[in-house]
């Protein structure tokens, strides 16, 4: 029998692994990773530069499609994961009932089936543009996972922080927006980098929308050239270095957080 009390929370997600200098093994895989991917690119670019050089000049659009769809997919999906999150709280049952079932019922289906299904299928009755549809999807797609961060992230502040303000005569608005909400963000700011990242690398789910993303502008090339092979070498590179990036700058954001936090 295991005591509760001893129990440790394992969590794995979809997003990068965040190096962090206590993990000295990840710390050193990542600078591996990184490094090594941009000298294999920079080598591939140096001693090839056709085809190399040429795919890299045919890609700058589609990485900036590939940002634009992440951020405002993420930006949406903040929105969506907090007014989900707030539900899934809710004492009210039929607000709690229509939260949870959201998160259940996106949570269930996969992230390609609701790009189907948001532009061929809902197209039948509205045309929605492709990066429209792109951008609804990864957000309520998303927007469950970041319902449940929000979730977690309003329930690990202290309920004496929420009777302290009531007590002091603000109301539940103003104790969730001045008091609960800007403490737990520092909770769930992490784990929002982290989703933020996951995000990104399925953004290439997109492509089979017509979204002219990177892997899209990749695909295009490689059927004008037949070089699959160089083609898709640079589009893996580029995604690994952009993530590990991201992934460090999610770790840095953490460690200045727990060290705002232990001060």
């Amino acid at each position: 029998m295991i005591d509760s009390e001893s129990q440790v929370r394992i969590e794995v997600t979809d997003g990068a692994s965040i190096p962090r200098k206590k993990d000295k093994g990840l710390f050193t895989a990542w600078r591996m990773s990184f490094f090594g991917a941009i000298a294999i690119l920079a080598y591939l670019c140096l001693t090839k530069p056709d085809p190399y050089v040429k795919i890299l000049k045919f890609l700058p659009d589609g990485i900036a499609v590939t940002f634009k769809v992440t951020i405002a997919s993420i930006l949406l999906a903040l929105v969506i994961g907090l007014i989900t999150g707030i539900g899934r709280i809710s004492k009210n049952r039929f607000i709690n009932t229509l939260a949870s079932t959201y998160v259940e019922v996106i949570r269930g289906i996969p992230l390609l089936v609701q790009l189907f299904y948001i532009y061929y299928a809902l197209g039948r009755f509205l045309q929605v543009p492709d990066i429209v549809a792109a951008v609804i999807s990864m957000s309520f797609c998303y927007g469950a996972y970041m319902g449940e961060v929000f979730r977690a992230g309003i329930e690990s502040i202290d309920k004496g922080q929420t009777e302290a303000s009531r007590s002091l005569g603000f109301n539940r608005y103003q104790t969730l927006v001045y008091v609960i909400l800007p403490q737990a963000w520092r909770t769930i700011l992490p784990p929002v980098g982290n989703e933020f990242i996951a995000l990104l690398k399925d953004t290439s789910l997109v492509s089979i929308l017509a979204v002219a993303d990177m892997l899209r502008r990749g695909r295009e090339f490689a059927s004008e050239s037949f070089m699959y092979f160089e083609t898709y070498t640079v589009i893996a590179l580029i995604y690994l270095i952009i993530t590990l990036i991201l992934s460090k700058l999610v770790g840095m954001m953490e460690e200045k957080l727990n060290y705002h936090v232990g001060r």
